[in-house]
């Protein structure tokens, strides 16, 4: 699981500032948590998504934002309760979920948001 800064939130997801219309820049779909170190339940959700990072390495890509050392990101997104999850699809628009998720969640998100599009690929 990589923390992005703003810098890295341009290369990996999307550089606001270029582009006015979602452009993903990612290679792979990615979940990204909007968190901060003194939120209880961003420290519920942590290792859910540790493993989530390991059990789905190489489909997809989690990332977390620091809504305190990252204040510029998480407004530009609009997060007003932490945490906050940015879902990010191949080739669609993003969708964004306040609170802290259960992994039975998270994997039927992961599932049917994010991972859709190389299920309907591989019955073609």
């Amino acid at each position: 699981m990589e923390h992005l800064t703003k810098q890295t939130f341009f290369e990996k997801v999307f550089n606001y500032e270029v582009n006015k219309e979602w452009k993903f820049e990612g290679e792979l779909p990615c979940i990204i948590d909007f968190y901060a170190d003194w939120c209880q339940p961003c420290k519920m959700v942590a290792p859910i998504l540790e493993e989530l990072s390991k059990e789905y390495e190489g489909k997809i890509n989690i990332y977390k934002v620091d809504t305190e050392d990252q204040q510029e990101l998480a407004a530009a997104f609009g997060i007003k309760s932490i945490p906050s999850m940015l879902f990010v699809p191949m080739g669609e628009q993003p969708q964004m979920a306040a609170g802290a998720l259960p992994k039975e969640t998270l994997v039927q998100v992961i599932s049917d948001v994010l991972l859709k599009e190389k299920a309907e690929a591989k019955v073609e």
